[in-house]
């Protein structure tokens, strides 16, 4: 709220953030496993005076030198940028814990540097033990710089002993502090061997190929085997709620394990088929499948640590949305328009609530929602809710939504909220609670607690099966059916009118009559001769049950009128709102 919001409603930042951080850790990581593929690759050369494994190691340390120091330090570059303009407060938080921190990484760098240099464009050009030398002062600074910057990233899932304490040796080293960076190390290691298939592949002498491809194949499989216990000793060192994100109750972090899971099959089975049994066959597109692979498995181990952090940029400390956690009982109780520096309306009114509200929006829910994007599009979530079911779904969301921080405001305040996702992003009318008559409880039960994720018709199906009793029950248990839903957590009243609801979108025998509209059968049945006031006059004094029995002899009453010949519930309609205007008049 002390920042002002970049704001791209199709694209959202955070898929800005991911695209760029994916490809600048692809690269990164390989500038720390392929300067010690470098050396050993060096060693190999000398070790059998081979000459052309020598020239390979240097053509390679040119492919090398052009992706880490360019591509990679611009990529670097972009991260900063990026994050400093789509969550400023929790970068600026992460500079001041850890300044010293990134300025010892910043040197390291700058040896890494130097070192890559000295060692591609002094290849040949001075002795061996040297140069081996130096390829080892690079790998160490490299290794280094993952070390400090390991050390800050893991500080964002579990701050530890930091909570208690804000010391800065608590908040390096974290909880996930050592797991993750053997795990990072193996993945480094893992793509020296992927990127060594790449540039074996390009090699024309085949002997080199061959026996390039096999030494890659080497590092990229202990690379592989290393990274299960390691990954499994990260997963297990995560707090509870994150743990339970990582183990499935996060439909993203599920969807993303797969996608790693299937791109470490890929990556494996080039590795066995291709590293060991057949190294002849490593094409350029072999290659570029292992690269594609490892790029997948990368990028869905980044998104679920990401993910895994929900609903907190910095855990227990920033929200996604910039909104510190200790600041939230005073936003609660003050309002969060007044106290924001980069809104325009700071008091709501009835002529600037869609607007505000779309300020609430920009401020609280564009840092992980987009409109009409391919990220959680906020138009597709919310078109089927009302705007009192966004009103009762935003006051409770982060109870609903574990992984969404809660609405910080007054009841004001997500009111406005509600009103700009109702009309401004869906054109629906506003009607207030008190406005809506006698409107089914069940379908505004439904619209508040189940309408965000469900359509109606969708779970007709699911509900035929079963009688009102059992489906009281299934509410009480929906975790039990799905780890991304909670328990209805109404009243016993509430969940009978909810399950009532839900039992009759399927046809039923027992289904209630549906609803007559009275007025519209006296216009189609009498208005051609009576006008409404003239019939009010006429029934006057009349009782009900009189009215009911006269329009089914009407003819005796006048020669002229025929008897009402619809069904009794239809009579029945209509002589109640034919007494009502007699009782009027």
């Amino acid at each position: 709220m002390n920042y002002p919001v970049w704001y791209l409603p199709e694209i959202g930042g955070g898929l800005l953030i991911a695209v760029i951080a994916v490809l600048h850790v692809f690269v990164s990581h390989f500038a720390v496993g392929g300067g010690l593929y470098l050396i050993y690759a060096e060693k190999k050369g000398l070790r059998e005076s081979s000459q052309a494994i020598l020239d390979f190691t240097r053509q390679h340390a040119r492919f090398f030198l052009l992706l880490t120091m360019v591509f990679g330090s611009i990529s670097g570059v972009g991260i900063w940028f990026i994050i400093a303009l789509v969550n400023p407060a929790a970068t600026s938080l992460l500079i001041h814990l850890f300044v010293f921190g990134w300025a010892a990484e910043w040197v390291f760098f700058v040896v890494e540097i130097s070192a890559a240099f000295v060692y591609f464009y002094l290849f040949g050009k001075m002795d061996s033990a040297t140069h081996l030398k130096v390829g080892w002062i690079y790998f160490i600074s490299a290794w280094l710089s993952l070390f400090l910057i390991n050390g800050i990233i893991c500080f964002m899932l579990t701050p530890g002993a930091w909570l208690e304490n804000a010391g800065f040796w608590s908040g390096f080293f974290n909880p996930s502090f050592w797991p993750s960076l053997v795990f990072r190390t193996c993945i480094a290691v893992m793509l020296a061997g992927v990127y060594g298939y790449l540039s074996a592949s390009f090699t024309t002498d085949e002997s080199v190929r061959t026996a390039m491809t096999k030494f890659s194949a080497r590092w990229s499989l202990a690379a592989l085997v290393g990274a299960v216990p390691s990954g499994i000793w990260y997963v297990l060192a995560l707090p509870e709620p994150a743990k339970a994100l990582v183990l499935g109750k996060s439909p993203t972090i599920v969807s993303a394990g797969q996608w790693g899971a299937g791109a470490a099959i890929v990556v494996l089975a080039i590795t066995l088929v291709v590293g060991f049994m057949r190294p002849a066959v490593n094409t350029r597109a072999t290659a570029c499948v292992a690269m594609i692979g490892a790029l997948v498995l990368l990028g869905a181990f980044e998104w679920t640590r990401e993910a895994a952090r929900r609903p907190y940029a910095v855990n227990e400390v920033v929200y996604s949305n910039m909104i510190f956690k200790k600041d939230l009982d005073s936003i609660n109780r003050d309002g969060y328009l007044h106290k924001a520096l980069w809104v325009e309306n700071r008091e709501i009114t009835p002529d600037n609530r869609v607007e505000a509200g779309r300020e609430l929006f920009i401020q609280q829910c564009y840092a992980c929602h987009t409109l009409g994007g391919v990220n959680n599009d906020l138009k597709a979530l919310t078109a089927q809710m009302s705007h009192n079911a966004l009103v009762s779904y935003i006051g409770k969301i982060h109870q609903i939504r574990y992984f969404m921080p809660p609405f910080a405001g007054t009841d004001q305040e997500a009111a406005a909220l509600a009103a700009y996702i109702a009309s401004g992003l869906h054109g629906k009318e506003l009607v207030a609670a008190a406005d809506q008559g006698a409107a089914d409880p069940g379908l505004e039960l439904f619209e508040s607690h189940c309408a965000s994720c469900h359509d109606s018709a969708d779970l007709a199906p699911a509900t035929e099966a079963m009688n009102r009793q059992e489906i009281v029950e299934t509410l009480a248990s929906l975790d039990e059916i799905s780890d991304e839903m909670v328990p209805f957590d109404g009243s016993d009243e509430e969940a009978e009118q909810l399950a009532s609801y839900l039992y009759f979108l399927s046809e039923r025998d027992d289904a209630p009559a549906a609803a007559i509209d009275a007025e519209a059968l006296f216009e189609s049945e009498c208005s051609a001769c009576h006008a409404v006031e003239d019939m009010g006059e006429l029934v006057s004094g009349w009782e009900k049950a009189e009215i009911f029995e006269a329009l089914g002899k009407l003819d005796e009453l006048n020669d002229e009128m025929t008897p009402f010949t619809g069904s009794d519930e239809e009579k029945e309609a209509l002589s109640g709102y034919l007494h009502n205007l007699g009782r009027d008049n």
